[in-house]
């Protein structure tokens, strides 16, 4: 099976009970499924800094395990960018619609 595609499949598996629930309102679907990219987010955030600094004390001064130690902590560095912005565009995106619908 394509990798992208069980991917998916893991993502739909973690998203469908949010998405399908007929008691909550949208915003508060919408607050589920931030809280929870937050929390896969910051996990995979954690691990990528752990296996980072775990491969820069492992190099023992090797230049071709350095370089591999600065590509993932350049790695981990990006995706902790990313997880805050995430989080954060749920809040901006939430006070943007709230002003153009006046709620």
């Amino acid at each position: 099976m394509n990798k992208k595609i069980l991917f998916l499949v893991f993502l739909s598996v973690l998203f469908l009970p949010v998405l399908v629930s007929a008691i909550n309102t949208p915003e508060v679907m919408a607050r589920n499924i931030q809280n929870m990219v937050w929390y896969i987010g910051s996990t995979i955030v954690v691990i990528g800094w752990t296996v980072a600094g775990i491969l820069y004390l492992l190099s023992m001064g090797s230049p071709e395990k350095m370089g591999t130690a600065k590509k993932a902590i350049i790695a981990a560095v990006i995706g902790t960018v990313l997880v805050v912005i995430a989080g954060l565009g749920y809040l901006g995106v939430k006070e943007f619609l709230n002003q153009i619908i006046g709620a």
